[in-house]
């Protein structure tokens, strides 16, 4: 496919999956009370606890909306999941054949659930983090928390917990499109491992081992699980010759 075409391509998944997102986005407007209280629970329960003044603070007129809009676009997000991941595995996997058709369900079947186990792992680890975090204020001291810097920091954990869960299965269609072979990525495993804890540790804001372990390990055996799929594809392929050139003579049309 030309560049242009690709281009094209691309715009199009874009915007598609940008119209998911909006109408997530109005979802999330009409469930801010519900989603705005379950976020700031636990800066609440450690003030609670710890009997100090720990609270979000609005520092301007306009940060409740602005609040509201960050707030109804993180849902949006996680809302349409299913649809911009299907656009995305549409765009890296063009010209599949017919029988390569039937592996987009079992791509977004398998890589909805792992977006939102990583999503809620990161949701589980966040009391933790606030915890730990909010821990190092001085006694009889205040902290109020800027609520926009907060949210922030709570949506950019739970999506990158989500992308992360969600590469290896990018890993196997990359494979099944005949992009990358499986043992290209088993050579690279020293690498992945590596970059799965540099991750886990830049994306864990508390710091601490365990909270690292906790992303990074699942991280290590879902890269080798899709290692494994993807030598199964290779040497499928190399076991049936006629089919890979069918499928190659299919692309071609």
């Amino acid at each position: 496919m030309p560049l242009r075409d690709h281009l094209r391509e691309l715009r199009r998944r874009v915007v598609l999956a940008a119209a998911g997102l909006v109408v997530g986005a109005v979802a999330g407007w009409f469930v801010f009370d519900h989603l705005y209280a379950a976020v700031q629970a636990p800066v609440v329960a450690f003030g609670r606890t710890h009997d100090q003044l720990v609270a979000l603070n609005f520092d301007g007129i306009a940060a409740p909306l602005d609040m509201r809009i960050k707030m109804s676009l993180f849902v949006g997000v996680i809302v349409s999941s299913p649809w911009w991941i299907y656009q995305l595995w549409a765009f890296v996997t063009p010209g599949l054949t017919r029988r390569e058709r039937w592996y987009t369900v079992g791509f977004v079947a398998a890589a909805v659930p792992l977006f939102l186990t990583g999503a809620g792992l990161a949701w589980w680890v966040l009391p933790q983090a606030v915890a730990i975090l909010a821990g190092f204020t001085p006694a009889e001291s205040v902290n109020l928390i800027g609520a926009q810097g907060y949210v922030s920091f709570v949506m950019r954990m739970v999506l990158a917990f989500g992308l992360a869960f969600l590469l290896p299965v990018l890993m196997v269609g990359m494979n099944v499109a005949g992009v990358v072979r499986g043992r290209t990525w088993l050579v690279g495993w020293r690498w992945a491992v590596m970059i799965a804890f540099v991750f886990a540790a830049m994306a864990t804001p508390t710091g601490d081992a365990i909270t690292m372990f906790a992303l990074a390990i699942p991280i290590c055996l879902l890269y080798f699980s899709a290692v494994g799929i993807c030598l199964l594809v290779d040497r499928r392929r190399a076991h049936d010759p006629h089919e890979e050139s069918a499928d190659a003579h299919e692309r071609l049309g």
